[in-house]
């Protein structure tokens, strides 16, 4: 949980600061929220005594990018994905140097704190205020991974389910997500090196890998018991942590899986280069 002062704007600089010469010259920045009013850096107050509608328009991925001088990007924000939204940022990020020939790279940004007061628990889940950041870039750099599949799944009327609607629909739903995702790149759970999840009740993989008939070992939510669940930033701590297990070997091919309100599920699948 955050410091009172410290903002969901403060963990994205937090989270771009280590990666930013990789971000450099960045062609775009992609900057997810899972909540829509981390969106917004304005002043709640000044809207209301002004009226003036630019206090709601104060966009952290403005501010990101003059503040680390990616003069070059352009700005999209992203924030009614949910929990997913990191991995809607990948795939967003894929499609524009897919149809942008002259791009380089895209800077992708999660970062979100749950307002004062709030309850940090949802579905059964315990929360974390927290941020990730990520390059994808045309040209894989050493230890990077390569975008093979990303695949999406909303149902809209289950956008306001119940904590119990929510887990009871997680199953039949992230069944048909993995095994749609797994036919679009034309692999089996079997090609399957790794399963990096969200960080949310266990269990829950324990059930899928038995029914996609993954050995658990393959199953890494290694960030649980010391991070919770960390918002949309879970696959990339779990990713992290698991690269530097030293256990990914190139050509390995990483499953990524969120789900979220909404509701949204999706998934990504890498090849570490």
């Amino acid at each position: 949980m955050c410091e009172p002062g410290t903002s969901a704007y403060d963990l994205a600089c937090a989270a771009v600061r280590p990666i930013a010469d990789r971000a450099a010259g960045a062609d775009a920045i992609v900057y997810a929220t899972c909540l829509p009013l981390n969106g917004n850096l304005g002043s709640d107050e000044e809207w209301r005594t002004s009226r003036d509608v630019k206090h709601l328009m104060d966009f952290p991925v403005s501010r990101l990018q003059a503040d680390f001088k990616l003069d070059g990007a352009i700005a999209i924000g992203l924030n009614q994905q949910a929990c997913t939204s990191m991995l809607g940022s990948l795939r967003i990020a894929g499609a524009l140097l897919g149809s942008e020939p002259s791009w380089e790279r895209v800077l992708c940004v999660s970062a979100d704190r749950f307002p004062e007061n709030a309850v940090y628990e949802q579905a059964y889940n315990v929360i974390s205020d927290g941020a990730a950041a990520c390059v994808v870039s045309r040209e894989p750099s050493e230890g990077a991974f390569r975008l093979v599949a990303s695949h999406q799944i909303t149902n809209g009327g289950l956008g306001m389910a119940s904590d119990d609607e929510t887990v009871g629909s997680y199953f039949s739903y992230m069944h048909r997500l993995i095994a749609q995702t797994l036919q679009r790149a034309e692999l089996k759970a079997a090609d399957l090196d790794w399963v990096v999840t969200q960080n949310t009740n266990d269990v829950a993989w324990t059930v899928l890998a038995h029914l996609f008939k993954i050995d658990t070992e393959k199953v890494v939510s290694v960030t649980l018991p010391d991070a919770g669940h960390v918002i949309s930033a879970d696959n990339v701590l779990n990713l992290a942590a698991l690269v530097e297990s030293g256990r990914v070997k190139s050509g390995d091919k990483l499953l990524l899986t969120m789900a979220g309100f909404g509701l949204n599920w999706q998934a990504t699948i890498l090849e570490a280069v």
